[in-house]
């Protein structure tokens, strides 16, 4: 066998797609063991935790890069699956490391542990079942040697849930006591669990499935670039009924739901009220991230330049909308508990992002404005559009991103949440204006540009209805300049809302400070008056509120 010469491991590591997440996933995973040594604190911790999950996305687009079909769920899949078990895994590791010198604390550590255990052990399900529908293609497939696998997996996989969930109800109250067996009952049972479902992924893994994952070959233009077969034209009933998952963003938002309705639930058990409506909203935002992400926004984006932009308003514009007026912080700070060892659990975590000099920043009126705006122009007008479309993570990253930044300025705008100090209402309207008139601006750029953005994935598609890639670009920018004005005068009607509701609470304030004071505002001004009127020599001076001819002493109440 001839050895390779650098020029070809060059061209590897270089070139091909396969070799760039190799060298990725080498250089992260280095660089999470050198911020894993130097951990000091919070900080610090988070800081690696995001890069381990960072790195294990480069391996898992190694897992699966040689495929093209399904591509992006198989990719998703993969990290999940990696991101499952590292916690799992690392979790228990870091249990044993620390049992002997928590003392009285253990039983509340491994309380938390289970807890994430739970989850971890929830995500290798989804995750494994989302894998393996890949390759098995229809219900016809459970009758192959794979499909009977999967069935096996299946199967093992809810009997070891339900037992590592009794093992852990029974085990973990007896730590209490200070038994160190059911400690390393709790472990050895944990290990079994894990080790049984990584033995069936493996069975799994090595049984070669009715749908192989081998690229796309001989197939039309669009579905060669994208990984999906052509659908059929857009219309007004297929934007709701067509489907193109995004499992990630699934995920999350399946969870998110999950989260808020238990936080709900629990301030209702103890007595707390929280309104229905601002549930309701949450559920709708995000209900509507799930469309753009996984329905038809998502797949006619992919092959339609005005497709894209309907994700992208919906993301940045209208789903923040709704997120903010749920106040979904203020109902993790009330539902979530504080802890009284002087340990940070999500309460804490939470608040201390959200009281963050970065948070601050991020969430200063002005550069919430500026970074929706700005991150407008560095998307569209850089090559982070075309990466969007041709790399799974850049994707991702872009739906987190706009999704934060219309959430962190609308936040601004209408937000009951905590936050940086809020602007007055003429400040917050000329904000919004501001926003309005850029979106404008944009539209009406793309409605009269002649340059094809991205065009070298919407101008090689070749899709068989015959569209124009430049006409519909300058569509796209009709969209947005007639869709942004909709979510902004919603916006623009809730701060008139807020305003003289504002007005109002601060009228009905003055009314009952001046019925315990007496008015004693309206004394000290009137005898501010009278002494300047002696100084003055009896000259001229204004009226003070409530004096002859306004109305009598009571009547600046009326303001």
């Amino acid at each position: 066998m001839a050895r390779p010469s650098g020029r070809s491991c060059a061209l590897f590591l270089g070139e091909i797609e396969l070799g760039r997440y190799l060298v990725a996933a080498l250089v992260l995973t280095a660089l999470v063991a050198l911020v894993a040594t130097a951990v000091g604190g919070t900080a610090s911790a988070t800081v690696g935790v995001l890069l381990a999950f960072v790195a294990l996305g480069a391996v898992a687009s190694t897992g699966h890069a040689a495929g093209a079909a399904n591509h992006d769920v198989a990719v998703s899949s993969l990290w999940l699956h990696l991101v499952a078990v590292t916690v799992w895994v690392g979790g228990l590791a870091v249990l044993v490391a620390v049992a002997g010198a928590l003392g009285r604390d253990l039983r509340p550590v491994a309380e938390r542990y289970s807890s994430i255990a739970i989850w971890a052990y929830a995500l290798l399900a989804v995750s494994g079942v989302a894998n393996a529908a890949i390759r098995l293609g229809s219900l016809e497939g459970l009758g192959t040697p794979y499909g009977r696998v999967l069935l096996a997996k299946v199967s093992a996989t809810i009997v070891l849930g339900v037992a590592g969930w009794w093992h852990r109800r029974r085990t973990i109250p007896q730590l209490t006591r200070g038994r160190s067996a059911a400690f390393w009952r709790l472990v050895v049972g944990e290990l079994v669990l894990l080790g049984a479902v990584m033995g069936l992924a493996v069975a799994l893994s090595s049984t070669a499935p009715p749908v192989p994952d081998t690229p796309l070959t001989d197939v039309p233009p669009a579905e060669l670039i994208t990984g999906y077969p052509v659908p059929e034209p857009p219309t007004a009933l297929g934007w709701f009924t067509t489907w193109r998952p995004d499992l990630l963003v699934l995920v999350g938002v399946v969870s998110a739901v999950v989260v808020v309705g238990r936080w709900f639930w629990r301030l209702r058990r103890r007595g707390d009220h929280w309104p229905v409506g601002r549930v309701v909203s949450l559920y709708a935002g995000l209900a509507l991230i799930a469309w753009v992400s996984s329905g038809g926004p998502a797949l006619y984006g992919h092959l339609l330049f005005s497709g894209h932009m309907v994700q992208h308003m919906v993301l940045v514009m209208l789903a923040p909308i709704f997120l903010v007026l749920g106040a979904p912080v203020t109902l993790a700070a009330r539902a979530l508990p504080a802890r009284d060892d002087g340990s940070r659990g999500p309460r804490e975590l939470l608040l201390g992002l959200v009281h963050s000099r970065w948070a601050g920043v991020w969430a200063n009126p002005v550069v919430a404005a500026v970074n929706v705006i700005g991150s407008m122009i560095v998307f569209y007008f850089t090559p982070l559009l075309l990466l969007s479309l041709t790399n799974h993570w850049v994707h991702e990253w872009m739906i987190v991103h706009f999704t934060l930044a219309g959430y962190l300025f609308i936040n601004v705008l209408v937000g009951i949440d905590p936050g940086p100090k809020r602007p007055g209402y003429p400040l917050r309207l000329l904000l919004l204006f501001a926003t309005m008139a850029f979106h404008a601006f944009f539209g009406l750029a793309l409605m009269e540009g002649t340059q094809l953005l991205a065009a070298p994935w919407y101008g090689a598609l070749g899709l068989p209805w015959g569209v124009d890639a430049l006409a519909d670009q300058q569509l796209g920018g009709g969209f947005t300049w007639g869709f942004g004005e909709i979510p902004s005068l919603l916006l623009a009607v809730i701060l008139g809302v807020s305003w003289i509701r504002d007005d109002a609470r601060t009228a009905r304030r003055l009314d009952r400070k001046a019925d315990r004071d007496g008015d004693a505002d309206l004394a000290a001004y009137n005898a501010m008056l009278a002494a300047r009127s002696a100084s003055d020599g009896g000259a001229d001076l204004p009226e003070a509120p409530g004096g002859p001819g306004a109305g009598g002493p009571d009547s600046s109440r009326d303001h």
